[in-house]
């Protein structure tokens, strides 16, 4: 079946956060949800929820441990066992809830940076010490290759006069759309683990994948290493169903898995009974054929992307993505030489009225980078781009 990514979708007139946060003259390129069409299976099985006519407390049942579980399977050959799954309601909640379960006050959680701004909340929020390790961005012509620096890595746990109790692990990376090898992560698996830090990893954007580049789960690499991670998954960034807010913790240690589920309940983290059918209908595979036809897509807007970044930006610096639908770009040299007076997110959106994201919430030193979210009708990136490139002309 051909699916069609261009078709326009008016989101003006709902209560998106993407259409709303701005102007009606903006054009938003930034929050990382989609403006394609949920898929029919997924609609369906809504639509069938609400055809029963009751909306009552609903709870994660067996039957949807399952699904989770049978996917894992068919994605990486990942035996888990449906009692190791906990459902959240969503990943941001996820690793909060992990951080209440691992972490006291003046424990230490290892993040890199630049990263997903929301990942920085845990700090203020539950009294812990940020620890950081940078990711080093190589350039080579224009583009942003990001390296790990495995000996920072190592020299990162337990600084700042705090024991790392936690890695909360971006993997796939946002914003920098990195897919990480499976030596990388048996280096830093192996360093946690040395450690005594249990690994949070956030793999929300493991199947938006591009080119040939495959995901590894971080608890497949060895029972040692399951048993010491917390793998957090959800439909809501591949399936374009993020506003039901339903996620799913995977745990194997049972002792981890009480204390997680114990955070869980102490605030009273219930799922939306709509997130857990959508969910299972996600995770069933009969949107699988969808996926497929939105992950060229996404591939073939990427590259559109990267051409028009080359040939009308050339002081820019950027990533190929090789996951997510992010990129991340560099206008530093536009500020430094003064074609942009102000920094590239103030500048873009007063100039060009296009949102983007601002790169100072992912990180210290990223205030001249904005990350743009490509996962539109290819012509509304297009319209964005040229905005932007009418704006510095």
């Amino acid at each position: 079946m051909t699916y069609n990514f261009d078709q326009s979708i008016e989101r003006r007139n709902t209560n998106s956060i993407k259409w709303k946060q701005y102007p009606e003259d903006v054009l938003p390129l930034w929050v990382a949800d989609m403006d394609f069409l949920t898929p029919d299976p997924i609609l369906n099985a809504i639509h069938g929820m609400l055809d029963g006519g009751v909306l009552g407390y609903e709870f994660l049942q067996p039957h949807t441990k399952e699904v989770v579980a049978r996917r894992m399977e068919r994605l990486y050959g990942w035996q888990v066992d449906p009692d190791w799954v906990v459902a959240t309601t969503g990943v941001v909640s996820g690793f909060n809830i992990a951080a209440r379960a691992i972490c006291q006050p003046g424990d230490g959680v290892l993040i890199h940076t630049p990263v997903y701004n929301m990942f920085y909340t845990l700090y203020p929020n539950l009294k812990l010490v940020q620890q950081s390790v940078p990711i080093a961005l190589t350039v080579e012509e224009n583009i942003l290759h990001p390296e790990l620096d495995m000996d920072g890595f190592a020299n990162a746990f337990h600084s700042n006069n705090a024991r790392t109790r936690m890695f909360l692990f971006c993997h796939p990376h946002n914003p920098l759309g990195k897919v990480f090898s499976r030596l990388e992560l048996q280096k830093m698996a192996e360093i946690s683990l040395q450690n005594e830090a249990i690994i949070v990893s956030d793999e929300i954007h493991s199947e938006l994948l591009m080119d040939d580049s495959k995901h590894t789960p971080i608890a497949t690499l060895s029972p040692e290493i399951a048993d010491k991670t917390i793998t957090l998954i959800a439909a809501s960034k591949t399936f374009n169903t993020a506003g039901l807010f339903c996620a799913f913790a995977i745990i194997p240690n049972p002792e981890l898995r009480a204390r997680y589920q114990r955070a869980n309940d102490e605030i009273t983290g219930h799922v939306s009974s709509v997130g857990l059918v959508a969910s299972e209908a996600a995770f069933s595979g009969e949107c699988d054929d969808w996926l497929a036809e939105l992950r060229i897509y996404l591939k073939e807007n990427r590259d559109f992307v990267v051409e028009y970044l080359t040939e009308n930006f050339p002081y820019t610096k950027f990533t190929i993505p090789q996951a997510t639908y992010l990129q991340w770009i560099d206008f530093g040299e536009y500020v430094k030489t003064g074609r942009m007076d102000k920094r590239p997110f103030d500048y873009l959106l007063e100039n060009a009225r296009v949102a983007l994201s601002d790169g100072k919430v992912f990180g210290e030193g990223c205030e001249n980078f904005v990350r743009l979210n490509f996962a539109s009708p290819r012509q509304m990136v297009a319209a964005g781009l040229e905005r932007m490139l009418l704006s510095l002309k």
